[in-house]
Order: structure tokens, then C-alpha cells, then sequence
């Protein structure tokens, strides 16, 4: 849902996803003398509620003592930027937001012009696409709120519904649909142990549904073959799980609904049945209604089923190039499947040209590093916002050049790179403590969605969505799945809010972290961010074509000025 509204001197352009409503604003110049910064009220019409949004950020003059985790109204202590997110929305639900242009004394703040803008927020469940997102985020001030920094099997059942945040419900409610004999649910999954997603998937066995399971059984010193071997067992699924061996690794992770043998829907995403996977890193689960691309998923599963070989003599990676050739056309509605392992890296050239060819903003995450081929992408010089989230900067060899790199890309003036990050505090600080991990062991702690958005606020986005990082083994080894969707405003609108939050969330905590490694023995208290400018214009970067934090092109495209 997308709304733009000028007022005041004020134009505000509103996008409305299902838990996040992102604003993005801009002033006219004559208005920019003497502004300390933004209020925002909102308004929930269902609840009756209105109220002025809060921030942590306090005028020092005003609040120089703020206690730990504590929200301060912007009413007081204003917004200072041009692009602010609710991400406390509710999905199918009106509100209405307000933005009000403060000035005066901080002591003594005055209204000068303001402008409202009704959103609608999208349901995550439709007759199309339904995408579910976890909260993806356990580093939280949120969490450790709630929770008190405690691992939610610890925390109990609460803890894990907040970080689900209706993901795991999704895949349960998914299988449910499968009620008899004349049902079948078909899928492989890299990671299958989480209990509740088994012992569903053994629920529909025993209503006669017909299930058949691929699952990563490659022996390997970190592969999750023995975990899932015993998860299988105890669950009672053996005699309907079928074991992946003679790949090089089985990273899918879908699931193929089908009545009387005609395919109905799919599910599909980053996600790993795991404790971690669920409820830890960031992952999504992505479900298509129809016929397609259910069938031709159906059809890749009766492919690997047979436990084929990675080598050009088993013809397995040229049949998956011939039943998803890539590059293609893409139709103006369109959902258009990738299966890997392939004979070469064209469907990898292909993402990075559509990176390339983005006219205003891209958006990726990269949950390992970033291969050249997008590294290339960032690197240009122009005037189109790319921003990118990162479980890390690199992966495998040569870790201090790859970080480099990603140092050189954060420097110019229209990217934006966030790396995952907690706030690790040990004594009396502004923040709360936070949790690196969601469970006891991880591979990835923080970033595991594989995503990529190209002008997702244009009226012909193009996202690319599943299991496969963007990277040369995902491409020619790993059996992995992609689909890349055009045209849908709708589902491009979640996935750039929730691009948002989690970019937002890890910016500050990188922001953090490198804060404290440049300055030995400081405290998160002595980051200078913590608190709102009042001695200089605040706005001056924001209006600054080429300022080094990427502040004008923000501005520029998120308000489509």
C-alpha cells in the first residue's frame, strides 16, 4: 500500500507493509531554518488509540541522564532524519501518521506545519502470496525488555510466539491444509528437526496424507545429516523421509501442496527447521497459491528425489537449467522459478544484471559475504540508492581483503551496508544488554534471508526470493531454489519494510561496535549518537548531493523527491 501527501511545506510518501509502515519525508527549503526535527503521531483507528511515537535519542540540555532502555516522546525529543518506520503496524489494519516540524528552544519546542497520511497495512496471508517474516532480531532492547536477555527456552512459550512473530504458524497452518487421502505434501529441506514442524508433518501421515521428505543426509564434520537423522526418528517420519547423500549440500527448503495430484500451493523461503532458524536469525517463509510454480517445484523434487549425482555425466544440473532456464524473459505478472545446481553461473549473471539495471534503489541481503559480481554493482558511481544487510563481510579465504572491500563500498555516498551486530554492555549504560544468539549453537546469528529488491517502490519492482545465497556455490553446487517475482506491489511492499527494520536495527548496532573498536575501553554511553544535535544544522547531509552517509540519496528516494 502506497500513499503520498504534501502539507505544509511537508511531502510525506507512506509505504505500508504488514508489521511495518515506512515514512520517508522531505521539507521545502525555506522551512529547514531552525528545525530541531520531526514528531510523528499515530493514530490506531481499530484500537482508538493515538499517541505521539517515542525514540531513545534525548537533547542533552533537556534529558542528560536517560535511564537504561527507556522511550522519550518526540513530542519533546523530536525525530532527527527524514525517514522514520512503525514496526509495532499490525497487518490488514488503518492508521493514520502525522508528522509535525518542531522548532524553538529544546527546552521550548513549537509547532510550525505539519501534514497526515492515512496507511492501510497489508495482510501477510492473500489469494496470491502470503509472506511471513520472523522478528529476526533476539540483539533487541525489545527483548531484553520483555524477556530479560534470557534464551526463549528459557524465557517459555511467549518468548518463542514473539520471535516467530507468526512464521512458524505459517508453515504448521500450511501443512494442516492437507486433510485425507487425496492430499500430498512433497519437500526437501536442508535442516528438518524442529519438533512442532514434525510432529504436524507426522499428523498428516496419520490423516492418510501422502508425505515424502528429502532431507539432507551428506555426511560432512558440519552438516546437519545426524541431527536430522535423529529428529526424523523421533518424530516417527523415517519411513517417509528420503536421505540426500551424493550431493554436495542439500540447502532447499520447501514444501509442495497438492489435492488428487494437481499441485495447489508452495512454500517456500530461507528458512531452516531449527530452533535457530525459526526463531533466531532473520528468515522468511514465502507461500504462492496455484498451480505454478508449484508444479514445476514438483517436478524438481521428483529430480532430486532420485539422489542424483553433481556431475556433468548424471545430466542433473542440465536438466535443472532446462526445466528453469535463466536468464528469461520476464512476464510483467510473473513468478519464475531457478533450481541449482546448474552447469554454469548465467543464472548468477543474471541477478547481477538485474542488480545493475535497477533506475533508482536496490536492495540485498547477503548472508555470506558478497560475491564480486554485486560487489561490482555497489561499487558504481551514479546516483541510484543501494543498500545491503550482511551476516558478515566475508566468507571463507582472504577475510581482511574481503572486509576491505565492503569498507570501500560503505564509503560512497549513494550505499548503505548494515553487518549484523549486538550491544554487548557489562555495566550501567543507555542500552540494555542484548543476546547474540536466539539458541545455545549457531552458524549465523544474525542475517540468513537471501533477498534482493530492484526499485521495489517503482510500479514494476522485481524481487528475487528463496533458499540460495547470491554466490557462485549456490549457483553451480548446492541444491538450492529461487523464484524471481515481477510485478507484485503488493508483496514487494512487505519486503522492503521488512528490509528496513532489520537494516535499521543491525546499521545502529555496527554503528556501535565499530564505535567501540575505534575507542578501547569506551562504553556504548560514550557513543556520540545517543544523543539529539543541537549545536549545528542536523539537516545540512540530508540536503547535501554526496554526503558520505548516504543521507541525501535516502531522503531523495524515500520520498520520492
Amino acid at each position: 500500500m502506497r500513499k503520498k501527501v504534501s502539507n505544509d511545506g511537508i511531502t510525506v510518501n507512506a509505504i505500508g507493509g504488514s508489521y511495518v509502515v515506512l515514512l520517508g519525508w522531505t521539507i521545502d527549503e525555506p522551512k529547514r531554518a531552525g528545525l530541531r526535527g520531526f514528531a510523528i503521531r499515530r493514530t490506531d483507528f481499530q484500537e482508538e488509540e493515538v499517541y505521539w511515537m517515542k525514540g531513545s535519542k534525548t537533547f542533552a540540555t533537556v534529558e542528560p541522564y536517560p535511564a537504561p532502555g527507556e522511550q522519550f516522546s518526540s513530542l519533546s525529543h523530536p525525530f532527527q532524519s527524514f525517514q522514520w518506520a512503525d514496526y509495532s503496524a499490525k497487518p490488514d489494519r488503518d492508521y493514520e501518521y502525522e508528522i509535525v516540524a518542531l522548532y524553538g528552544q529544546p527546552a521550548n519546542l513549537q509547532r510550525d506545519g505539519s501534514v497526515k497520511v492515512r496507511v492501510h497495512t497489508e495482510a501477510v496471508a492473500a489469494q496470491d502470496h502470503s509472506v511471513f517474516f520472523n522478528r529476526g532480531s533476539p540483539a533487541t532492547q525489545e527483548y531484553a525488555r520483555r524477556f530479560q536477555n534470557k534464551l526463549p527456552s528459557k524465557a517459555g512459550p511467549g518468548a518463542y510466539e514473539w520471535l516467530s512473530r507468526g512464521l512458524l504458524e505459517s508453515i504448521l497452518a500450511f501443512i494442516a491444509r492437507a486433510q485425507g487421502g487425496d492430499w500430498s505434501l512433497k519437500g526437501a529441506f536442508y535442516e528438518f528437526q524442529w519438533p512442532a514442524v514434525l510432529n504436524e508433518i507426522a499428523a498428516a501421515k496419520d490423516r492418510g496424507v501422502e508425505v515424502s521428505i528429502i532431507f539432507d543426509d551428506i555426511e560432512s564434520e558440519t552438516g546437519p545429516w545426524e541431527k536430522n537423522e535423529k529428529a526424523i526418528s523421533d518424530a516417527g517420519l523415517t519411513q517417509v523421509c528420503k536421505q540426500r547423500q551424493h550431493g554436495k549440500l542439500m540447502h532447499n527448503k520447501f514444501l509442495v501442496l497438492s489435492k488428487d495430484n494437481a499441485p495447489q500451493a508452495l512454500l517456500f523461503g530461507s528458512t531452516n527447521l531449527t530452533e535457530n532458524g525459526i526463531f533466531g536469525h532473520a528468515n522468511c517463509v514465502h507461500i504462492i497459491e496455484g498451480a505454478e510454480p508449484a508444479s514445476t517445484y514438483l517436478q524438481y523434487f521428483e529430480d532430486l528425489f532420485d539422489d542424483p549425482e553433481i556431475t556433468r555425466d548424471s545430466g542433473y544440473e542440465a536438466a535443472n537449467e532446462t526445466l528453469t532456464p535463466a536468464p528469461v524473459q520476464l512476464g510483467p505478472q510473473s513468478d519464475t522459478p531457478v533450481f541449482s545446481p546448474r552447469p554454469d553461473l548465467d543464472a548468477l549473471d543474471w541477478y547481477a544484471d538485474l542488480a545493475g539495471k535497477a533506475q533508482k534503489g536496490l536492495f540485498m541481503t547477503f548472508a555470506f559475504g558478497m560475491h564480486q559480481s554485486f560487489a561490482d554493482v555497489f561499487s558504481k558511481h551514479d546516483d541510484i540508492l543501494r543498500m545491503a544487510l550482511m551476516e558478515k563481510e566475508w566468507n571463507g579465504r582472504n577475510k581482511e581483503a574481503q572486509i576491505e572491500k565492503i569498507r570501500r563500498l560503505q564509503a560512497l555516498p549513494n550505499v548503505v551496508i548494515a553487518v549484523g551486530n549486538r550491544i554487548p554492555l557489562s555495566g550501567f549504560d543507555q542500552w540494555l544488554g542484548e543476546m547474540d544468539r536466539g539458541s545455545a549453537r549457531v552458524n549465523v546469528h544474525w542475517v540468513h534471508t537471501k533477498f534482493m529488491l530492484v526499485d521495489p517502490m517503482s510500479d514494476d519492482p522485481i524481487i528475487v526470493t528463496g533458499s540460495a545465497n547470491f554466490s557462485k556455490a549456490s549457483t553451480d553446487t548446492n541444491d538450492e531454489n529461487m523464484v524471481v517475482i515481477r510485478g507484485n506491489q503488493r508483496v514487494v511492499d512487505i519486503y522492503l519494510g521488512e528490509f528496513f527494520r532489520l537494516h535499521s536495527h543491525y546499521a545502529f548496532r555496527q554503528a556501535v561496535n565499530i564505535y567501540l573498536q575505534k575507542h578501547p575501553g569506551a562504553s556504548p554511553e560514550d557513543f556520540e549518537r545517543r544523543f539529539l544535535i543541537e549545536d549545528r544544522d542536523w539537516t545540512a547531509d540530508y540536503f547535501t548531493p554526496g554526503d558520505r552517509n548516504a543521507r541525501f540519496a535516502r531522503r531523495v528516494y524515500f520520498s520520492e523527491s
